[in-house]
């Protein structure tokens, strides 16, 4: 036979059960809210970019990138910083051809090849 302190305690471990679950449920919100928030800031900052990027370069000069973040998305994102950049600093003229792309990603790419050197010791 129960006796009446075995019954509140129950209710007591169900409340406890429920603000655990009510808290974790909070904590899952927030972070969903705080990543759709990250998202929506970066969705914005892509705009700005594709924005800035249309305003700077003939169209051909930016197909040729659009087509590389197909193939090498991390390159192409380094491309269209460092046009920016250029253009900015007033290093690059406007509008930008696809012949300057092409050498700022030769050069680019050069960069980021890593040049190795083997040695073997004959004995």
């Amino acid at each position: 036979m129960r006796n009446l302190s075995d019954d509140f305690s129950d209710y007591s471990d169900d409340d406890e059960l429920e603000a655990i679950k009510q808290r974790r449920l909070l904590e899952l919100r927030k972070r969903m809210e705080e990543e759709q928030r990250r998202k929506r800031m970066e969705e914005e900052q892509e705009a700005q970019k594709l924005a800035i990027l249309r305003a700077i370069m003939e169209p051909n000069a930016l197909d040729r990138l659009n087509n590389l973040k197909l193939v090498k998305p991390d390159l192409a994102k380094i491309a269209e910083e460092t046009i920016i950049r250029l253009v900015q600093m007033g290093r690059l003229n406007t509008p930008v051809t696809e012949d300057v792309v092409k050498n700022i990603l030769i050069e680019l790419d050069n960069r980021s090849r890593k040049e190795y050197e083997f040695k073997f010791k004959w004995k």
